[in-house]
C-alpha cells in the first residue's frame, strides 16, 4: 500500500511545477507587450510635436550675396638666411710651430691686427749669414768701381822700369859675349846663356807692362756687372727671407669677430692649417631663392622689406645670380641689409612679395563652409520655398518673415585670406549663401530673419 502511494504523489508535485511556470511566462508576455505597446505609442507622442515646430519654426542665419572677382592679390613668403659679407678660415702661409695666439673666440678685430706667431729663430739665423755674404760682395764691388790704388799704379811702373833695366844690362853682357865668342875666348853654351836671359826678361817686361797697364786702365766692365749680379741675388734672398718671416705673423685681413679658435700654443701646424675662423659683421646680406618669374619682376637697387626673428627690415636688391638651382628651380636673390641691422649670420630670413593672380572666384568667409566627403568642400545657397530656384535675396521687412531652404553646393578653395577664402564651383554671381550657422543646417532646412550682408 505504501509503495503505491509514492508514485502518485511524485506525478501531483510533477503537475504542479509545470502548472506555476506556464503562469510564469505568460504573465510576462503580458508585461512586455503592454511596454512595447506604451514605448511606441510614446514616440509617436513625442515626434510629432517636434516634426511640427521643426516645419514651424525655421532657423534664422546669416546670409551674403556673392559678387564675381576676376582677380586677386595674394602674399607668397620665401625663406632663405642671412650670410656674412666674408667669413675666412685663416692660416699661415708656411709651417712651423705656433708660439702665440692674441685673440680669443668672441673677440673683435680690426683689419691688420695680429692674431698668431710662428717660431722664427731659424729664419732669422739664415737672414744674418745672408746679410754678412750681402756685405762681403758690396765690397768686392766697391774695390772694383774704384780700381787700382795709386801705390799699386807706382810699384806696377817700378817693376817695369827694374826689367828695362835688367834687360839693358842683358844686352850688354849679350854684346860682349859675342865678340868674346867670335874670338874664340868663350864657348858656345856660355854664349847661348847670356842671350836666353835676355829673353826671358823681355818676356817678364812684356807682362809688367802689361800689368800697369790694367791698373791704368780700371777695372772691366764684366767684371764689376758680375759682381753687381751677386750682390742683388743676396739681396733677392734677404727679401724672400724677409717674407717667409713676415708671414709667420698671422694678421686679419679685414675687421670682424673671431668665430672658431681651432688650435693652441705649442701645436705644429701645417700650411694653410684653419687657425681661426674671421666673420665679418658688417653690411650682412641676405640670400633668399625665389621661382624664376618672380626673379625676372625684381630690379636691382630697389628696397624690400625682410622679415627676421619676428623683426622687419629694410633690404636692397643687391643682385641675383645667373644660375638655376637645379634641386629646387628657383634662382637666387642677394639683399643687402642695412648696417644698423642687428642681425647674426644663418638666421632665417623671410621674403614676401605681394602677387596679382587673374583667377575668377568669389570671396566667402571661412564660416560659411562646410566640409563634405574625401576632402571636398561645400556651402549652403538659399532658395526660394516654392519653386526651389536660386534668388538673390536682401532684408527688406518683406523678406523678414518669409521662410526659405538651403541647397549644399560643392566648392573649391583656390586661395586663403586671413578669415576669407576664394572658391569656385556650383555657385554663381548673385546666389546668396549661409555666413553663418551652417552647422546646424542640412540640406532642404528651412530658414528665416536673413540678417544684413556678412
Amino acid at each position: 500500500m505504501n509503495q503505491q502511494s509514492i508514485p502518485e504523489v511524485s506525478e501531483r508535485v510533477k503537475s504542479s511545477r509545470l502548472t506555476r511556470l506556464q503562469l510564469i511566462s505568460a504573465s510576462l508576455l503580458i508585461l512586455l507587450a503592454g511596454v512595447g505597446i506604451g514605448k511606441f505609442g510614446g514616440i509617436e507622442a513625442n515626434n510629432s510635436p517636434v516634426q511640427a515646430t521643426t516645419q514651424a519654426r525655421p532657423l534664422p542665419v546669416k546670409t551674403t550675396e556673392i559678387e564675381l572677382a576676376r582677380n586677386y592679390q595674394t602674399t607668397q613668403s620665401y625663406t632663405g638666411e642671412v650670410v656674412a659679407n666674408r667669413t675666412s678660415e685663416i692660416g699661415f702661409e708656411r709651417g712651423g710651430k705656433l708660439i702665440e695666439i692674441l685673440v680669443d673666440e668672441g673677440d673683435r678685430v680690426s683689419k691688420g691686427a695680429v692674431l698668431a706667431k710662428l717660431d722664427t729663430a731659424n729664419l732669422q739665423a739664415q737672414r744674418r749669414s745672408l746679410v754678412a755674404q750681402k756685405a762681403q760682395a758690396e765690397a768686392r764691388l766697391v774695390e772694383l768701381k774704384n780700381g787700382a790704388r795709386t801705390e799699386q799704379i807706382r810699384a806696377a811702373r817700378a817693376r817695369v822700369r827694374d826689367i828695362e833695366k835688367q834687360l839693358k844690362l842683358e844686352k850688354l853682357k849679350s854684346s860682349r859675349r859675342k865678340y868674346l865668342y867670335e874670338q874664340g875666348a868663350i864657348s858656345r853654351e856660355q854664349f847661348d846663356e847670356v842671350a836666353f836671359n835676355s829673353q826671358a826678361l823681355s818676356e817678364r817686361l812684356n807682362n809688367a807692362r802689361s800689368g800697369l797697364e790694367e791698373l791704368l786702365n780700371g777695372t772691366r766692365y764684366e767684371q764689376k756687372a758680375a759682381q753687381k749680379a751677386a750682390v742683388d741675388q743676396l739681396s733677392a734672398e734677404i727679401t724672400n727671407l724677409d717674407i717667409t718671416i713676415a708671414k709667420s705673423i698671422l694678421k686679419a685681413p679685414f675687421s670682424g669677430t673671431v668665430g672658431v679658435r681651432s688650435v693652441d700654443e705649442g701645436t705644429v701646424v701645417e700650411t694653410g692649417k684653419s687657425i681661426v675662423r674671421l666673420v665679418e659683421n658688417s653690411n650682412p646680406e641676405v640670400k633668399i631663392g625665389v621661382p624664376i618669374n618672380i626673379a625676372r619682376e625684381l630690379v636691382i637697387g630697389t628696397s624690400k622689406d625682410i622679415e627676421i626673428a619676428g623683426k622687419n627690415y629694410s633690404a636692397r636688391v643687391k643682385s641675383i645670380l645667373p644660375e638655376v638651382d637645379t634641386a629646387t628651380r628657383t634662382r637666387t636673390v642677394v639683399l643687402q641689409l642695412n648696417s644698423s641691422a642687428r642681425v647674426s649670420p644663418k638666421e632665417i630670413a623671410r621674403f614676401k612679395i605681394i602677387q596679382n593672380v587673374a583667377t575668377e572666384g568669389y570671396w566667402l568667409p571661412i564660416t560659411a563652409l562646410v566640409k563634405g566627403e574625401r576632402g571636398l568642400w561645400s556651402c549652403y545657397a538659399v532658395i526660394d520655398k516654392k519653386d526651389g530656384n536660386s534668388n538673390s535675396l536682401n532684408n527688406s521687412e518683406s523678406n523678414k518673415n518669409k521662410s526659405y531652404q538651403v541647397e549644399r553646393r560643392l566648392i573649391e578653395v583656390l586661395e586663403t585670406n586671413g578669415k576669407k577664402v576664394l572658391v569656385r564651383g556650383t555657385i554663381k554671381a548673385g546666389d546668396t549663401i549661409v555666413v553663418d550657422g551652417v552647422q546646424r543646417l542640412v540640406p532642404g532646412q528651412l530658414i528665416s530673419q536673413l540678417s544684413g550682408e556678412y
